[in-house]
């Protein structure tokens, strides 16, 4: 199997294009035959863009598995003021985008730990869904828990997904909370806050390996109820 990594940006095609929510896209890209990217899950790839006449990058991590060859999958949310994630939607089937790496990221190996979660905001959750997939696949041992904030319902990423690995695998647990939740609506409600966190985290005596992605404010606040709850500074990896 040959594996692919470039320090220099090179094009890749796309060869499908999916909604995954009503802002949020999945890209396939073509890699050759027999071939794979040559990363880690959690590890990201740098896309380039000249937009406006100005050269804008932004990293983002790739949803497919350092198993799956001839393809790589990226899943982007669209914003209403971002560049590249607009630049990227208003794409085709058959277009081309510059990207290069992949380059070391917040990772995962089944080495690293036997317990980890896994807490995400919106489109945070991208950097976790390849570490999900590839320990589903190659059926790891590793106990997973999924803490996953959106605004409403119809913002869940890979709701489906998540919820049929929950159901059919005991190592892997999703929770997920939306701020505004419709009148049917039976999951958690509001913010993940501290409470949140003690109740479904495995404990700080498992010595859990966490990862923590969401806007800045959410980040912030958590990484120090993290840290308040006696989980090791150490342990806690922001991608």
């Amino acid at each position: 199997m040959n594996k692919i990594k470039t320090s220099e940006p090179v094009n890749y095609k796309i060869i499908e294009i999916k909604q995954i929510t009503h802002d949020t896209k999945s890209f396939k890209f073509k890699l050759p035959d027999q071939s794979t990217l040559d990363l880690l899950p959690g590890d990201h790839l740098m896309m380039q863009a000249d937009i406006n006449g100005q050269t804008h990058r932004r990293p983002y991590t790739p949803s497919s598995t350092p198993d799956d060859a001839g393809f790589f999958e990226i899943i982007i949310k669209r914003y209403p003021n971002g560049l590249m994630s607009g630049y990227i939607h208003e794409k085709k089937v058959g277009d081309e985008i510059l990207l290069a790496g992949p380059t070391k990221g917040g990772h995962f190996e089944p080495t690293m730990a036997g317990t980890i979660a896994m807490i995400a905001g919106g489109a945070g959750v991208t950097p976790m869904i390849a570490i999900i997939r590839t320990a589903i696949r190659r059926g790891y041992k590793t106990d997973m828990t999924l803490l996953f904030a959106n605004k409403t319902e119809q913002d869940i990423i890979l709701r489906e997904e998540f919820e049929n690995y929950a159901a059919k695998y005991d190592n892997f647990k999703c929770v997920f909370t939306v701020e505004q939740p419709s009148i049917d609506w039976r999951g958690h409600s509001g913010f993940i806050d501290e409470n949140h966190l003690q109740k479904h985290l495995p404990p700080p005596t498992a010595n859990p390996l966490i990862f923590l992605c969401g806007p800045p404010v959410m980040e912030y606040k958590l990484r120090e109820a993290i840290l308040k709850l006696g989980y090791e500074k150490t342990r806690l990896i922001i991608p």
